[in-house]
């Protein structure tokens, strides 16, 4: 298994998960190249809430809709929040936020749907993307985990959701976790430390890093990987792609080593149509 970047056209690039049955579902992490965006935005952003200029994001949308074979008005987006809401989308939400931030899904961190031809987008700047395919139940997901969503434990409860839904067995379940910061460089303080000793009581001490520096960092690709474990996902389905959006932010866009003011990239999922 691996997770790679695959360039499609005009310095468009795809990040994809190998493990993930091309013949089930189309997927794709953008990388921040190949848009129309303008500086601090540049250029491939895919957010519309960030100040960007809104014609420039829905331009940007269709480039990325387009070179995966979608349309880019059938996207259905939400207003993330760092909470732990998943929902489960179906024809009657095709579109939502694909053209109005005002339109988007509200207060909602995780998609899921069975629908195909559904394309689920969600945005990111240094959090977790971590993407479901269901080959058995033809059922997809996408969730998003900041430090808040992964100590709510927003992954597995996507999977558990996905199980109630649509009767998906994780040992046939695959994950996928994207780009995000990583453990060399999430920094964080007390209260986050304090956060993850009471959501992995048992395994706290394998998330948080000790430096030699004296500062403590947070592993939140091992946070969301557990916890997935935890719901009974086989440890080979888990597939998590260990590129740091820090260390890497020429070609995926970080918060903090853009400091503050940037765009977002965007993971999509959607089930083949049959």
């Amino acid at each position: 298994m691996s997770f790679f970047l695959k360039h499609m056209t005009n310095n468009l690039w795809h990040g994809e998960f190998s493990s993930f049955p091309e013949n089930v579902a189309v997927h794709a992490i953008s990388a921040r190249l190949g848009g129309v965006s303008g500086k601090p935005y540049d250029s491939l952003n895919l957010a519309l809430h960030v100040g960007d200029e809104p014609g420039d994001v829905l331009k940007n949308r269709e480039l990325f809709a387009n070179s995966l074979h979608l349309r880019a008005k059938d996207i259905i987006t939400p207003e993330q929040v760092h909470g732990d809401r998943v929902l489960r989308v179906t024809e009657e939400d095709r579109g939502r936020g694909s053209g109005s931030y005002a339109d988007a899904i509200p207060q909602t961190d995780a998609l899921i749907t069975n629908v195909p031809g559904l394309p689920l987008m969600l945005c990111f700047a240094d959090c977790v993307p971590i993407l479901f395919v269901d080959p058995e139940k033809n059922a997809v997901g996408i969730a998003h985990g900041g430090w808040k969503g992964t100590m709510q434990k927003i992954a597995q409860k996507t999977l558990l959701a996905m199980q109630r839904e649509f009767g998906t067995d994780p040992k046939d379940c695959l994950a996928g976790i994207g780009p995000s910061i990583g453990p060399c460089c999430y920094e964080v303080g007390g209260e986050v430390r304090e956060a993850c000793r009471n959501a992995f009581p048992d395994v706290w001490q394998k998330l948080l890093i000790q430096g030699e520096d004296g500062k403590t960092r947070l592993d939140l690709w091992q946070a969301n990987r557990l916890q997935l474990l935890e719901a009974g996902m086989p440890e080979e389905n888990v597939e998590c792609a260990e590129e740091c959006t820090c260390c890497k932010h020429n070609w995926f866009y970080s918060y903090r080593a853009d400091g503050g003011t940037t765009g977002r990239i965007g993971a999509l999922i959607a089930l083949r149509e049959y």
